[in-house]
């Protein structure tokens, strides 16, 4: 193979950090090569560098033999650059094709365009119809049509940031085979994944940052997960451990709770039941858009429910807000991470405050103690390695997964009676990901009822005692989690499983 794109020495410096420092490696031509790091280690920088979204300091790329700077991200695309970013981008309002539209520069008819879609799509075993509102597609339908719209540039070099964090086990399959297609012909992958396992199976070279700097290459077809995730962050890694413990009394009993969307593109909760005893950790999976979201607005006291009990150790909580439900010990960290979990433009000081002055004795005689709230802001940073200057910084200038930490810790650090989390460890690289799930494993051994939705499996049968599949709104029958295999869990999460036995403790029909 030859290089299709070479970059040397880039360097790129924000105040306080420099977040890419004299970068240098080569994407050979139809290779599938990983871009590893853990969390501000420069990847996002690099690749929006790449895209033309971000101007380096200094340093070149060249493309195909060629010098490459571009000024913009229409720059990358006519020069065969395109890009499919972690979170869509798309009108849930709008058609398929309305949507591919929005992203070309010189659009075809829609008629015309719908007929190169169907191709393109049926193509690449993508299968899409251009004339369906985005609103009532699944989340693997939506990534395909994020990569479709790609596709239908023709890139040369096509990068994928975190592509199949919303995806079901078949799903990713049907992806891989599409970027294996895609290489045969000739493309370039670039790929971003904390999901080192899916690093193995599917790229054929890695390049590894850590604090803005290349520390190594690595072969992923014959490097360990483990391996590749201790060159990331230069240690030996301690996978998340549970202690023993019995499950104890129920903390957490919801029956027949049902509640509309909250929109016309929400998902409607039907009929759900669940008891969640002391020390367990429930796992609650789904693909996204099968109402997680509404699920945890439900136990936060976010939306009022439309029929239904919830019950907080003995105490009926159904009508009570957010706030004395927190109170009460039933905390809660949403998905989204930046706007609903915390205030952008807020400090780390102020977010801490903001759901941590009750239960961490900040309010003295109607008045915010600033000194408390910066010393519990110092607490998390500390206890869960969060990478920023300190407590004064603003929540928009941490990274992703360096931001998701702040938020889970500001909850465990409350000492909640039962913590409700939806993607915990989403966009966060390994070894905060097993600092994250090792914190909630001893607040469960510590007495606490913890539920944790996520759409990462592996994360599910790592830490649930029980799990149980939503889907379309419903919630199967908890069974415990050693009895699963990854099989049995992507059909259940599909809906095969006994939906009218769902307020049943033992049933599950796969």
């Amino acid at each position: 193979m030859t290089a299709l794109l070479e970059l040397r020495g880039l360097t790129k410096a924000y105040p306080g950090v420099v977040a890419n420092d004299g970068v240098s490696f080569t994407v050979e031509k139809g290779g599938v090569h990983a871009l590893l790091g853990e969390n501000g280690a420069g990847k996002s920088t690099l690749v929006k560098t790449i895209y033309g979204l971000v101007r380096p300091d200094a340093g070149t790329m060249r493309l195909d033999g060629q010098p490459y700077a571009p000024a913009e991200p229409r720059a990358a695309r006519a020069a065969g650059v395109a890009m499919v970013f972690q979170h869509f981008s798309l009108f849930d309002a709008l058609s398929v094709a309305e949507n591919v539209a929005l992203g070309m520069e010189n659009p075809p008819g829609l008629r015309d365009l719908s007929r190169r879609i169907r191709e393109v799509s049926d193509a690449y075993g993508l299968p899409l119809d251009p004339l369906r509102r985005v609103g009532d597609l699944s989340a693997g339908e939506r990534q395909r049509v994020e990569i479709v719209r790609c596709l239908l540039q023709d890139p040369r070099l096509l990068i994928m940031d975190e592509p199949t964090s919303v995806l079901t086990p078949q799903e990713v399959e049907i992806l891989f085979a599409t970027l294996r297609q895609l290489s045969q012909e000739g493309a370039s992958i670039l790929y971003i994944s904390h999901k080192l396992e899916e690093i193995r199976t599917l790229c054929d070279a890695a390049t590894v940052l850590r604090g803005g700097k290349v520390v190594g290459d690595a072969d992923p077809r014959q490097a360990t997960a483990s391996e590749l995730a201790e060159q990331m962050v230069g240690a030996k890694l301690t996978a998340p451990r549970a202690r023993a413990h019995e499950p104890g009394a129920a903390m957490l009993t919801m029956k027949a709770l049902s509640m509309p969307p909250a929109s016309q593109f929400g998902t409607p909760l039907h009929d759900l039941s669940f008891e969640l005893r002391a020390g367990e950790v429930l796992g609650i999976g789904g693909v996204a858009g099968n109402g997680q979201d509404e699920l945890l607005a439900a136990l936060s006291g976010e939306r009022p429910s439309a029929a239904g009990t919830l019950w907080l150790e003995g105490r009926d909580i159904s009508r009570l807000r957010p706030t004395p439900r927190r109170a009460a010990g039933l905390l809660t960290a949403p998905e989204e991470r930046l706007g609903h979990a915390a205030a952008p433009d807020m400090s780390l000081t102020e977010n801490a405050a903001m759901t941590g002055a009750a239960r961490r004795g900040m309010l003295r005689h109607g008045f915010l103690d600033w000194g408390r709230a910066r010393a519990f802001a110092t607490d998390i940073i500390g206890a869960f390695d969060v990478r920023t200057p300190g407590p004064h910084v603003a929540a928009r200038a941490l990274s992703g997964g360096n931001l998701q930490k702040f938020v889970i810790g500001r909850e465990v650090l409350q000492d909640p009676r039962v913590l409700v989390v939806n993607q915990p460890t989403w966009g966060v690289d390994a070894a905060a990901a097993n600092a994250i799930r090792q914190a909630l494993l001893d607040l469960a051994a510590d007495g606490a009822g913890v539920i944790v939705i996520s759409q990462d499996l592996d994360e599910l049968l790592e830490v649930s005692d029980r799990f149980a599949a939503l889907n379309a709104g419903r919630l199967g029958a908890p069974v415990p989690a050693a009895t699963l295999t990854m099989e049995r869990i992507g059909l259940m999460l599909g809906g095969a499983h006994d939906l009218k036995g769902s307020r049943g403790e033992d049933v599950a029909h796969v």
